[in-house]
């Protein structure tokens, strides 16, 4: 609990004590011995005034605030009306005394209050836990010493020093030193990531280990730390259907509700159904069973937990309107690259002729490639230094090294690949027509990605497949979405048939499409939505995803290494690029709409019947109590639910 709730707290129990002791000189028959009769009646009036002030003076002052602007018709009102109502009902000598039950009807509603805004500020913590990430202070180096200064005072290309224990604060390449960076705070994953000079850091990582130094890439108001501090405050003001619902509901409720009891209280004794007494404290029972905290503020809160728990898990929603629409979903569409694949070559197979071993084959076409930075050369060259087979050249420490005195007349064709001498002896790499253009027969591979043929002498040696390679949870990932209720799984990808094709079949997908330009995915995602009943989610990650994104009815974008574009165009922020987390969000999702519905269910149903019992006299204040606070404590709890997101 904070100040401000302790110290609510405090004055409740006071007011309980108090409440208590008066019930209990009142339940004696002391007050009768001292003050007589009709004076007891008097001093239980003004005992029981003492408790009710302490606790609900400031539901009193919130009342005629809002009455004094001209909005009257809210909780506060109608509590202040029904409790004041209640201890009216000592200018009517036949009726029984009620004064007591006016003060514990206040008593229960603030206890009722302290709660919701206990729960409320409890499923907050989640969502705040993200504003933790936001670092103080960057460290530059000037004139040889370091000084702290504020984040936004960094320019791009500056130097900053991140010592272990303290959090990255920019986005940026880190240009000397490794260590290990906590990302649970972004990713929701536990495992630390090793990081070394040339690697990529953003912000609001924690270092664990070593000092790194790091050229910042972004500005600080442009990085990482700084779009998700952004999408966290403003996920609570993009209401659902639902939650928008609710506040209508309530506005049009309370009114109606009022004005009912007002009849209830007038309208019988006025063409002679009864006693004024009976039928206004009929009225005030009425006016305590209506008031609507329950729903107003158990359905806001199942969606402000649900959005906190996705967010424990990495996965950033932008309001709860995207919650509601997510938890419709009933086809998922993905891009390829960088969303179920890597977005990175590697080296998949190495399938050397007879009489040449395979990391002699390796070796070779690295040498080869020495100087080309061309993506899949750097595969080439990444494979060949992280092998632990064949015949390499080592350096000082002992590892393999690629030695470019061995290379000579290295030379790059256009669109074919290299030739080159590489230990005096004449070696070509590339694809078929480079071999063809030699006169070298090659054949065909039956793995599916881009064949890099090897020749060495003008003799076949043998050929290395690289590929992009599949994640590791892409397979799991369309299984748990089959698994949880999605109907459809279908990738849309710019790459050739073949690599599509068998993308398609290792994860499992339902249907793809391949050789799209950016133009073609969005004509493909609006052909899909006419044959969706459910609505549309989109996963991707690149700056041209961007339109397909906002087309969808729900965009998912992979955040941690995702564009910029694409993460401003989502709905859904994966932090951690896992596409299995796309299942969590959805069960995330669908979890908070049933606890929403069951509290919007209950808390009606459950007033609607008290109101009826109280309209028909049968329904006594006590119950008119249970009928307000007791439904809207049940609720609570009910939708503190959505926050729990283990398993999920």
């Amino acid at each position: 609990m904070n100040k401000k709730q302790k110290k609510w707290l405090r004055r409740i129990l006071l007011a309980l004590a108090i409440f208590f002791a008066i019930a209990g000189l009142d339940e004696s028959g002391m007050l009768e011995r001292v003050f007589g009769e009709p004076g007891a009646l008097y001093a239980n009036f003004a005992l029981y005034l003492i408790p009710y002030l302490i606790a609900g003076h400031d539901v009193l002052l919130k009342a005629w605030r809002n009455v004094r602007r001209g909005a009257a018709f809210d909780e506060s009102f109608l509590m202040a009306v029904a409790t004041i109502g209640a201890f009216g009902m000592v200018f009517f000598p036949e009726a029984e005394p009620h004064m007591a039950e006016g003060a514990a009807v206040m008593l229960f509603y603030q206890v009722g209050e302290l709660f919701q805004s206990y729960a409320v500020g409890k499923s907050r913590k989640s969502i705040a836990a993200m504003m933790d990430i936001a670092p103080d202070y960057a460290n530059i180096e000037r004139d040889g010493e370091l000084v702290e200064v504020d984040p936004d005072e960094v320019q791009v290309g500056d130097i900053i020093v991140v010592k272990p224990g303290e959090r990255v604060p920019i986005d940026g390449i880190v240009i000397d030193g490794a260590s290990q960076l906590d990302t649970a705070a972004l990713t929701g994953e536990s495992i630390p990531r090793h990081v070394e000079t040339g690697g990529e850091v953003i912000s609001g990582c924690i270092n664990m280990t070593g000092v790194l130094r790091i050229r910042t890439t972004k500005l600080f108001g442009a990085s990482t730390v700084s779009r998700i501090l952004e999408l966290v405050e403003n996920a609570s003001e993009k209401k659902a259907r639902t939650e928008s619902f609710i506040t209508r509901f309530a506005r049009i409720y309370t009114p109606i509700v009022t004005l009912s009891a007002l009849a209830i209280a007038i309208a019988p004794p006025l063409l002679g159904m009864g006693s004024w007494a009976d039928w206004i404290l009929r009225g005030l029972t009425f006016l305590v069973v209506s008031c609507p905290c329950a729903l107003v503020i158990s359905v806001p809160l199942s969606f402000f937990g649900g959005i906190g728990g996705a967010s424990r898990l990495g996965i950033l929603v932008k309001g709860s309107n995207y919650l509601e629409a997510l938890a419709e979903v009933d086809t998922v569409v993905f891009d390829k690259t960088g969303t179920l694949t890597s977005g990175t070559f590697a080296v998949v197979g190495v399938h050397p002729q007879s009489g040449i071993e395979a990391g002699q084959l390796l070796g070779v076409a690295a040498h080869a490639e020495v100087f080309s930075d061309h993506p899949i050369a750097l595969s080439v060259k990444e494979a060949y230094l992280d092998s632990s087979t064949g015949a390499h050249a080592l350096d000082d420490r002992g590892d393999p090294a690629i030695v470019q005195a061995r290379v000579a007349n290295a030379n790059e064709e256009s669109g074919r690949g290299v030739t080159a001498t590489v230990d005096g002896r004449a070696v070509l790499v590339g694809n078929d027509k480079l071999m063809t253009a030699h006169g070298i027969d090659c054949p065909n591979c039956e793995l599916t990605g881009t064949i890099l043929h090897v020749a060495i002498d003008g003799t076949y040696a043998g050929h290395i497949v690289i590929a992009d390679t599949v994640k590791d949870d892409a397979a799991q990932a369309i299984a748990d979405l089959h698994a949880a209720g999605v109907k459809r799984c279908i990738m849309l990808t710019g790459d050739h048939e073949e690599v599509a094709r068998a993308v398609a079949s290792e994860v499992g997908l339902d249907e793809y499409h391949a050789q799209l330009l950016p133009g073609d995915k969005v004509e493909q995602v609006e052909r899909i939505l006419e044959s969706t009943h459910g609505n549309l989610a989109f996963v991707g990650d690149g700056i041209n995803d961007a339109p397909v994104l906002t087309r969808s009815d729900v965009g998912i974008a992979m955040g941690a290494m995702g564009s910029d574009a694409a993460i401003e165009a989502a709905d859904v922020v994966l932090m951690d690029d896992r596409p299995s987390k796309i299942a969590s969000s959805i069960r995330i999702a669908r979890k908070t709409m049933r606890i929403a519905h069951q509290n919007i269910v209950f808390a009606i149903g459950v007033k609607l019947l008290i109101l009826a019992l109280a309209a028909a006299g049968i329904a006594n204040m006590w119950l008119a109590v249970f009928g307000d606070v007791g439904v809207a404590v049940i609720a609570i709890l009910n939708a503190m639910r959505a926050m729990n997101v283990k398993g999920l």
